[in-house]
């Protein structure tokens, strides 16, 4: 494999691994955030803005893993034929699904950055009590989805060199 694309192999994945490292991170802010929520409730002078901050961290946490989760290959597959493949069966067949998965990531991407681009122009906010901005956790989502792109280009380079007999 020419080295440009084994250097985007690596760069790609340890950018991934970084941001899943964080994301992993946010699970014990939202338990902060749920256990302040509860003290406050307990004392009788509840914070109206707990719940929404712990949903908005959920999301977070849950779109920044993603991109870690492809690296890793531990996402949901049916593997009723997949698991019978050779290896290089496997990877012939990940090189025909994964453009259906750009093109979906794709179409999400360009829906996400467009309402994070409404959103910010329009100062959109969340119709509650609180009211937060909505466009940092719409930028989450842009920025979650672009890793996914970037990652789901590294899933093909990859197939693409077993199936030529290397090793990335």
């Amino acid at each position: 494999m020419p080295r440009w694309s084994i250097a985007y192999v690596r760069l790609v994945d340890r950018l991934c691994a970084g941001v899943g490292r964080f994301a992993m991170y946010l699970l014990y802010a939202m338990m902060a955030i749920m256990l302040w929520s509860s003290i406050t409730k307990f004392a009788e002078f509840p914070a109206i803005w707990t719940l929404e901050m712990a949903q908005f961290t959920l999301v977070a946490y849950f779109m920044l893993g993603a991109p870690w989760t492809l690296r890793m290959d531990t996402n949901v597959r049916m593997d009723l034929l997949y698991a019978r493949f050779s290896p290089k069966g496997q990877a012939l067949w990940d090189v025909f699904t994964v453009f259906t998965m750009m093109f979906y990531i794709g179409v999400m991407l360009y829906g996400a950055i467009d309402s994070t681009v409404y959103s910010f122009t329009h100062g959109e906010r969340n119709p509650s009590a609180w009211r937060p901005v909505l466009w940092p956790l719409k930028l989450i989502i842009s920025f979650s989805f672009g890793l996914m792109l970037l990652q789901s280009v590294s899933i093909l380079i990859r197939d693409v060199a077993i199936l030529r007999g290397e090793r990335i």
